[in-house]
């Protein structure tokens, strides 16, 4: 009699598990944030090509719009990438009103940043823009007000910021294997833009001093100047020093071509050389502490030598941690409030004074003295 009552059940039992297991999936896919909604502003940076190239892995964000005025470079992209007409706008703030996204990723040329941002931040929209933040502390410190006074997120995109390298040497002086920093010494560049082929209207604005800021000194100086300031924990150096060369004329006419800045601290010194004359390309980092040094070798391998080390050890560096490992993924994570963005390479308050290094190193170089820095104000 109870196996017969078993039998009977069964049925019943089996539709309740096939409805259990039914629900189970909208029930996770109701846990599952939104994808975070972007826009691209500008097609004229060929570092959109980077995002358009990593946008299909990241299932987190959705590409709601692009403004660009100029149509040839929406046909040109719009056939690579595959991307549908109705994407396309000609106005960043007709792109905004339409599709409402959460950020915006600024592509335009360096002088450009800062009014792209100030669109943004009229409809309460956040920007991550790409390197540098723009071309002067003016600039720089207009747009911190513009994001304090709009309660927006503006970051700034480097390559070398998702270089499980730098974080390990980073971590090295953190956590006081090294001592205390000594010297730090950054080489970042290629062998310059026209001779890898960049397209033409990424071209034209990097050789223009008023849409690029400067030359190498500015697109590759950079990197080391953020570095630096993030390993300093944000400290503004006593002084700023940088010459500049002019060695290809013939093809870099109104920008330098190579640079070298030297950032005084009380007791360290920062030595950055950003390069478009490299035989290679290349973008490494030495941190030289009291103890020992760390070596950062391109993306993802390190040198350490300790005080008590017979000799360096070279050793594959950690992976980042998941919402750390490329832009999009921080920067879902800061606007979802996963990270707070203080203190870090992408955060405004560093870029800040990376600016205001910039800004001295520029006028520097013109004058052929060393200027002295004070503290900014918040």
């Amino acid at each position: 009699m109870r196996t017969l009552i078993s039998r009977r059940r069964l049925p019943f039992i089996a539709m309740f598990m096939i409805a259990l297991f039914a629900a189970a999936p909208l029930r996770v896919q109701a846990e599952m944030p939104q994808p975070l909604k972007v826009a691209i502003v500008g097609l004229e940076h060929g570092h959109v090509e980077g995002f358009l190239g990593q946008l299909p892995k990241h299932t987190d964000v959705q590409l709601v719009g692009i403004a660009d005025a100029d149509t040839a470079l929406w046909q040109k992209y719009g056939k690579k990438y595959r991307l549908p007409d109705s994407l396309f706008y000609k106005s960043e703030a007709n792109m905004i009103e339409r599709t409402h996204p959460q950020a915006v990723l600024v592509y335009t040329s360096i002088g450009e940043h800062r009014h792209a941002i100030e669109v943004a931040a009229q409809y309460g929209v956040s920007a991550m823009v790409e390197k540098p933040l723009t071309i002067s502390l003016d600039d720089a410190l207009a747009i911190r007000q513009i994001a304090h006074d709009h309660k927006i997120q503006v970051l700034v995109n480097y390559e070398t910021t998702w270089y499980p390298s730098d974080r390990a040497a980073y971590d090295e002086v953190r956590e006081g294997r090294i001592g205390e920093i000594r010297r730090v010494v950054v080489h970042d560049g290629h062998q310059g833009p026209k001779e890898i082929g960049v397209p033409p209207e990424f071209l034209n604005w990097l050789t223009d001093p008023a849409q690029n800021g400067a030359g190498a000194l500015y697109d590759f100086g950079c990197y080391g100047v953020d570095l630096t300031t993030w390993l300093m924990h944000g400290e503004t150096p006593l002084t700023v020093t940088a010459v500049v060369n002019h060695d290809k004329p013939q093809i870099y006419p109104n920008v330098d071509d190579d640079s070298t800045i030297i950032l005084q601290y009380p007791h360290a010194q920062a030595v950055i050389m950003g390069s478009w004359n490299w035989p290679f390309g290349r973008k490494d980092m030495e941190v030289y502490g009291a103890t020992g040094y760390a070596i950062a070798v391109a993306a993802d391998q390190i040198r350490i030598r300790h005080q008590h080390d017979a000799e360096e050890h070279t050793s594959a560096a950690p992976p980042l941690p998941a919402r750390e490992r490329d832009s999009l993924a921080y920067l879902s994570a800061v606007l979802r409030g996963e990270i707070v963005p203080r203190g870090d390479l992408t955060s405004l308050d560093t870029n800040v004074i990376v600016m205001q290094i910039l800004d001295a190193a520029r006028e520097s170089a013109r004058t052929g003295r060393a200027v002295k820095l004070s503290q900014l104000g918040q």
